[in-house]
């Protein structure tokens, strides 16, 4: 019997897509507040009860990389440093499970949302509120049911709801909204008075359950099957690559079948292309291989699952090239550039790149919003 236990704990540990569904039922107004035990990026354990100094609380479900989450984070920001004096206390809590976040869905983030990138983007934004992590067993957030991030619950001094729903109604940091909901509950509730709209509809990000991440492993599958294709390229197309005359914004990868350091990054570089290609975003490595190396170049590509557009230097002079791709390129590999449309080069990295460094560059010009993108 015990032998049976083990596997049955060892397969839903090792295959998180086989976790048992679970019934969400979204809390109504007067129902109490649940209780919490969760970890924080601050290094601390919060519970409830951290809380009780405060006749108000506000509990915030938001994540990392939701682009209407990021949208939100400055308005709640400025929030919590009006509100917190007049006695209403605001905790954050991240309710994704990080399996269950396919790379697909993080083309407005550089992070994903696991807790240690949550430390991240907590230092990021100098966040003055707790910022909890539920994303390992979920409990807290199947007990308020979030439909959405961001949704926020507003709780009297008897832990009771009395507001839930958006924030505002615009999504769009750039617009000012025509109804500040959550700003009209606090002040109702702060003044005595009952929350005149007592709940709302909220838009955004789904909540990335575990027991429905199955379809993040189907969409690895597929990436895994996708064709990898190595042209070959002379001097001047070389030339044309780095100039981008497209629209899309270029990230560049120098690289050889003999370069360690290629190989180790190049992992990196996928993920990174898989994280953004949905977006004005496209990537290029080009090989520096010999014509005579071009089958082992494919052959490791494939096995990296590049499939994005690979090129293979054909010219004999690779001295010319250098001075093609980046006349501060010193020639050592790997070398990795990001070209904006019309070809300014927006970051170079000679040697291993750093991958959050490299994301970080990359979203500082796509953007963070989906308001970026009109």
């Amino acid at each position: 019997m015990r032998a049976i236990l083990l596997v049955t704990v060892f397969f839903l540990t090792a295959f998180p897509a086989f976790t048992q569904e679970k019934t969400i039922n979204e809390l109504k107004i007067g129902d109490p507040a649940p209780d919490f035990n969760l970890p924080g990026t601050d290094g601390k354990q919060y519970t409830l009860a951290d809380f009780s100094e405060y006749p108000l609380l506000a509990v915030l479900f938001t994540c990392n990389h939701c682009p209407t989450a990021q949208a939100y984070e400055d308005k709640i920001i400025a929030m919590v440093e009006h509100y917190q004096a007049k006695g209403v206390g605001f905790v954050a809590i991240s309710p994704n499970d990080p399996e269950a976040v396919s790379l697909s869905e993080l083309g407005y983030s550089d992070l994903n949302d696991d807790l240690n990138s949550m430390k991240i983007r907590a230092e990021q934004k100098s966040f003055n509120f707790p910022y909890l992590y539920d994303g390992k067993t979920q409990e807290a957030s199947i007990k308020y049911g979030p439909v959405a991030t961001p949704h926020v619950f507003v709780f009297d001094q008897q832990r009771k709801l009395r507001y839930s729903g958006r924030i505002d109604d615009t999504e769009d940091p750039y617009v000012d909204p025509k109804t500040k909901d959550l700003t009209m509950a606090l002040d109702q509730l702060l003044s005595n008075q009952n929350v005149a709209v007592a709940q709302t509809k909220t838009f955004g990000c789904s909540i990335k359950w575990a027991w429905k991440g199955d379809w993040t492993k189907k969409l690895k599958e597929q990436w895994a099957n996708d064709p990898v294709n190595l042209t070959d390229k002379s001097l001047q197309e070389i030339e044309a690559v780095i100039s981008n005359p497209s629209k899309k914004y270029r990230l560049i990868n120098m690289w050889a079948t003999w370069c360690g350091p290629c190989l180790i990054e190049m992992p990196e570089l996928v993920n990174t292309d898989r994280m953004y290609r949905g977006r004005d975003f496209e990537f290029i490595t080009i090989s520096t291989d010999k014509p005579n190396k071009k089958e082992k170049a494919l052959e490791l590509l494939t096995k990296m699952e590049a499939a994005n557009e690979n090129y293979l230097f054909t010219g004999d002079d690779i001295y010319e090239l250098i001075e093609v791709v980046d006349q501060n390129w010193k020639g050592s590999l790997p070398y990795t550039l990001l070209v904006a449309p019309g070809g300014e080069k927006l970051y170079a990295k000679e040697g291993v790149i750093e991958p959050l460094e490299l994301r970080q560059a990359i979203i500082k010009h796509l953007g963070r919003y989906y308001a970026d993108d009109n």
